[in-house]
């Protein structure tokens, strides 16, 4: 990914701009065909003198354009004819992000398959569901990776999406009216570079079309910080439930060696408030002066490389770390009980419904004994059997049944089929 951002790539990314743009002049009779021969034999840079000549001229398109000339010799008269600067860093730029993007879609079916895969091994281990941080009701944790495979594909289309709205160039001249340039011009050098030509220009490619990429880029980064803060959670020494792996010879702390700490999840999520804020960045950069000012180049040279850098080496360490993960399924069964059974009130409240009680009678009924479980510590079964309401509804072995994993479970795999297909 990042060979993709050197200044050679970029400056290559506008010689093959510039030279396709030469190849259509000549198929329209404007340059002489002998001449298109020795600009395309010729044309070359060094991105060393380009940068130097830049120091010069303050500006680096035309330190670009002067440096190829140069190397061009007489017939370098034709290259950026009827060409204004942003012709060439706007379609040069839609390339970049464009191969970034692909570079990404890959990443993320890369991230897809491991979580599929994860989804199927823990798809039978139970383990309790959270809401607020509290205990709720039981899930899988099989579950849990099926969420994320779900977002993740949606944040594959949304990509994809992103990159079909970015790949677009503009050879439309100084404010995009063609004046000094053939729309065919415009045509051919777009195809050649795997763009579409926008449908209509300024001196830009309109801004609204990157704000929209990297947002797209945020919603995924984003993803990964849900994923990755789950996986802290988790790996709390209170919970214990899943962890990072440990390798041989790591070390957690320089002070206490007992250490085993979840600083992969951490770093994610850190990285995730860059992508983020480079999207509002890619926001701002929407509304410009007139047919455009040069207020968003400084910003896209930052996030155009950082954000597609930062969430190619995000998605590739997020797979590894779901690859390796450690997962305690035992931890995850005796948190399970760490409630002595309340997570199973709301089968009860049901059941009390059922029997002809109101909902707010039943809710009185099973909240008593639910507070008596939290103060007392006693089995929440034990603290309703001796409860005389209860009794008049429930028989001992009734309410034994209410308390069972299976209930909460039955429908695991018509979720799976919703989403992964039969």
């Amino acid at each position: 990914m990042a060979s993709l951002w050197t200044d050679e790539a970029k400056f290559q990314k506008w010689l093959e701009i510039e030279v396709a743009a030469c190849e259509a002049w000549a198929q329209l009779g404007e340059i002489p065909k002998e001449a298109l021969q020795k600009i395309k034999k010729k044309a070359k840079f060094s991105a060393e003198k380009i940068l130097e000549l830049e120091k010069i001229v303050k500006h680096d398109v035309i330190a670009f354009v002067t440096s190829v000339a140069d190397e061009v010799g007489e017939e370098g008269r034709y290259l950026h004819m009827g060409l204004t600067s942003s012709d060439v860093v706007d379609t040069g730029f839609a390339a970049q992000l464009t191969e970034a993007a692909h570079l990404l879609i890959k990443d993320l079916k890369e991230l897809l398959v491991v979580l599929q895969k994860k989804a199927f091994e823990y798809r039978d281990v139970p383990q309790i569901g959270r809401s607020h941080g509290i205990h709720a009701e039981p899930i899988t944790f099989g579950l849990k990776f099926t969420v994320w495979y779900e977002e993740m594909s949606r944040n594959l289309a949304r990509l994809v999406d992103a990159t079909e709205n970015i790949a677009y160039g503009k050879i439309s001249g100084a404010v995009g009216t063609f004046a000094n340039i053939d729309p065919r011009v415009e045509a051919y050098v777009c195809k050649k570079m795997g763009l579409k030509p926008d449908s209509i220009s300024t001196q830009i490619v309109q801004r609204d079309r990157h704000a929209h990429f990297f947002t797209a880029l945020a919603l995924v980064a984003s993803s990964i910080e849900k994923i990755a803060t789950e996986i802290r959670h988790l790996q709390r020494t209170e919970v214990l439930e899943a962890e990072e792996f440990f390798s041989p010879g790591q070390k957690g702390s320089s002070a206490m060696p007992h250490k085993r700490n979840p600083i992969l999840s951490e770093n994610l999520c850190g990285l995730a408030r860059l992508v983020r804020s480079n999207s509002l960045a890619a926001m701002e950069n929407v509304a410009l002066w007139h047919e455009r000012d040069i207020s968003h180049s400084s910003v896209e040279r930052v996030i155009g490389p950082d954000s597609t850098i930062l969430l190619d080496f995000m998605l590739h360490r997020l797979s590894g770390l779901l690859s390796k993960l450690i997962v305690y399924p035992e931890n995850m069964r005796n948190n399970l009980n760490k409630l002595k059974g309340l997570i199973y009130s709301q089968q009860l409240l049901l059941e009390l419904i059922k029997k002809g009680l109101t909902r707010e009678q039943a809710y009185e009924v099973v909240q008593r004994n639910a507070m008596r479980t939290w103060r007392s510590g006693k089995e929440f079964r034990e603290e309703l059997w001796s409860d005389g309401e209860v009794q008049k509804y429930f028989s001992k072995k009734e309410i034994d049944q209410l308390f069972t994993l299976s209930y909460h479970l039955k429908h695991v795999d018509t979720i799976y089929k919703r989403v992964f297909g039969k």
